[in-house]
């Protein structure tokens, strides 16, 4: 199994779990697909994007359960990152962890699958 992560607001993950999907972010909603990192990706994902934020979770995902909906494409430093171009069922994740903030605005990133 490959892993992929996506760090959400706990209360966006909340309603996931309600509707049983998860639609994205307005970022996602925006570009058109639900944008992943992979496990060596995530540390700079949550700085330049979530950095100061509280109450988030990161969501591990079963990335060969998303079938030719998941694309690697190529975005920061040119690297391919995970995006998948419809909704994350949630049979396909695997475990949820709070991401706790750090005084600095920095996140604790637990040991992550690759």
């Amino acid at each position: 199994m490959r892993s992929i992560y996506k760090i959400c607001p706990a209360s966006a993950w909340h309603e996931a779990e309600r509707r049983g999907v998860y639609r994205g972010s307005a970022d996602d909603a925006r570009d058109g697909f639900i944008h992943f990192s992979t496990a060596s990706q995530v540390a700079e994902t949550a700085k330049k994007h979530f950095s100061g934020q509280t109450g988030l979770f990161l969501i591990r995902v079963d990335a060969d359960a998303l079938g030719e909906a998941l694309r690697w494409e190529r975005s920061r430093n040119d690297e391919l990152f995970p995006h998948l171009y419809g909704e994350l069922r949630l049979g396909a994740v695997v475990d949820v962890h709070h991401m706790r903030t750090r005084s600095d605005g920095t996140h604790d990133i637990p040991e992550l699958a690759p």
